[in-house]
């Protein structure tokens, strides 16, 4: 084992996960305790405030993105209202039966679906996952695993938490997709990171 004596870029230093596209790592920016929107900065890795949280709405789940991963060309052609990839890392909600109220955490997690999600005109998909060992959540191998009422929550969040009173909404969510389609996102946004940083 290499010990690095330094803090690695949360996006580009880190793992996946021990076997990507089903077990991954979330490096989690926002818990849902959070009442500001948190963000690493792409150049120093740190977390930053992106904005504080326009309405009273809190994140239903843990939220973060799966490192070395990139929605670009690939993560686009899988959403085919989109005009192009958000050029972030690929976003993840991870589910958990056990409050976590820390952020900047690596969370272990299997990923089990996910929300077609096109903000702006870019492809911006949230996948769901839940923590490996997870008591509650554990057994759950796909979306239809977790109760209906778990996933329109998240669904509403991200329909609203930018939503401001009087202007029309900038985000839709197209489809709801399972296990099998979230692997290919995956696998698509590792791709399109290794053409873009490789």
């Amino acid at each position: 084992m290499t010990i690095n004596h330094f803090r690695p870029h949360p996006w580009h230093g880190l793992d996946a996960g021990q076997n990507p596209p089903e077990s991954l790592n979330a490096y989690i920016e926002i818990t849902p305790f959070d009442t500001m929107k948190y963000e690493v900065d792409k150049v120093s890795g740190y977390l930053r405030v992106d904005r504080p949280q326009r309405s009273s709405a809190q994140h239903p789940a843990l939220y973060g993105f799966i490192p070395r991963t990139y929605c670009g060309e690939r993560v686009c052609a899988l959403a085919p209202v989109a005009k192009r990839g958000d050029g972030d890392p690929l976003d993840i909600c991870v589910l958990s039966e056990r409050s976590i109220a820390r952020n900047e955490i690596i969370v272990p997690c299997r990923v089990i679906g996910g929300l077609q999600m096109i903000d702006r005109g870019e492809a911006d998909d949230k996948l769901i996952g839940v923590l490996d060992g997870d008591y509650m959540w554990g057994d759950a191998r796909d979306i239809t695993d977790v109760p209906s009422v778990l996933v329109e929550r998240l669904q509403h969040y991200f329909l609203t938490y930018k939503l401001v009173p009087g202007q029309r909404a900038q985000a839709k969510i197209t489809s709801i997709y399972g296990r099998n389609h979230a692997f290919k996102v995956v696998r698509a946004a590792i791709a399109d990171y290794e053409e873009k940083f490789a």
